[in-house]
């Protein structure tokens, strides 16, 4: 009998085995194939002469299994599962994008969400907020949008434009304030301020320097934290123009933004880039920056 190596023991054979068995008959197997019966006999034939041993019997009334040929339709069965089961994963892996974002940009993004369903049904684009930055080498996430220079030579980084940030209050706050509330100098005033592990972030440093007499009433890592925190009324705070723009409540105390980051989009450096992760990526270009005046934070004149 042959060993599992032996090329005569090919999947082409066991699939013209698997349909002979399927349909009892050379003209069945051929019909389903869609090639003639004599080529379903050959392999047949070359199957068996492989294994040393009869897995069919011919006669008028079409094929039967031996019970060699039983164990193996039952094993070439489980082959065939098998291989749907690599192909449908393989798919849905290919198909599957899973994109990074920092926090709170996933309001620039959802609302185009749509336009791509439509485009590109089959692909599911899974979105992850968060401050942790993952390792795009290591496969952690196919597209990363980043804030900041990207060095990394094994990743291609592609500018979105670049991130405002404001000083704001809350409408409240700031009527309860006796004198008009001065951006360069917030002694006295309460301010939520950075992280200390943000310190070095430019919005951290132009806050600190004019707050050095103010009250820190609380330090926020994350933008939603501190832009909560602000709304509440608890204190000024330096916060992404393209979400507190958009809050009623807050009263934006700097007409040009304080400082600015850059936004790329990141991915890994590969000798090829599916067709899907192609569609994704132009997406997100074109949207951010069309989102690129909102996400700076200019306003108009007047």
């Amino acid at each position: 009998m042959a060993s599992p190596a032996d090329p005569a023991l090919n999947w082409e054979s066991l699939r013209y085995f698997l349909q002979a068995a399927s349909s009892k008959s050379l003209s069945g197997a051929a019909r389903s194939l869609r090639v003639e019966h004599t080529t379903v006999g050959r392999q047949l034939s070359g199957l068996e002469r492989a294994v040393g041993a009869s897995l069919v019997e011919r006669s008028p009334a079409g094929l039967t299994l031996t019970d060699l040929g039983q164990q193996v339709f039952q094993l070439v069965l489980e082959m065939e599962r098998a291989a749907r089961a690599i192909a449908e994963l393989t798919n849905i892996e290919r198909a599957n994008v899973r994109l990074v974002v920092p926090t709170g940009f996933t309001v620039l993004l959802t609302p185009h969400l749509e336009s791509l369903r439509r485009e590109q049904p089959g692909i599911l684009l899974e979105i992850v907020s968060g401050a942790r930055r993952v390792d795009l080498r290591k496969r952690e996430a196919d597209l990363a949008i980043r804030i900041g220079p990207v060095e990394d030579e094994e990743l291609i980084a592609r500018k979105l434009g670049d991130a405002g940030l404001s000083l704001y209050g809350s409408r409240d706050y700031v009527a309860r304030q006796k004198q008009p509330i001065d951006p360069d100098d917030l002694s006295g005033q309460a301010v939520v301020g950075f992280h200390r592990a943000l310190a070095e972030m430019p919005g951290a440093q132009w806050l600190a320097a004019r707050s050095a007499k103010a009250n820190i009433v609380m330090r926020c890592r994350e933008a939603v934290d501190m832009l909560a925190a602000v709304q509440s009324g608890a204190g000024l705070g330096v916060l992404p123009c393209f979400l507190a723009d958009a809050e009623r409540s807050l009263v934006r105390l700097t007409r040009t933004p304080v400082a600015t980051r850059r936004v790329s989009l990141v991915y890994r450096r590969q000798p090829r880039i599916s067709a899907e992760l192609r569609s994704v990526i132009s997406l997100i270009v074109t949207v951010m920056r069309k989102q690129a005046p909102r996400m700076l934070g200019m306003l108009s004149p007047g």
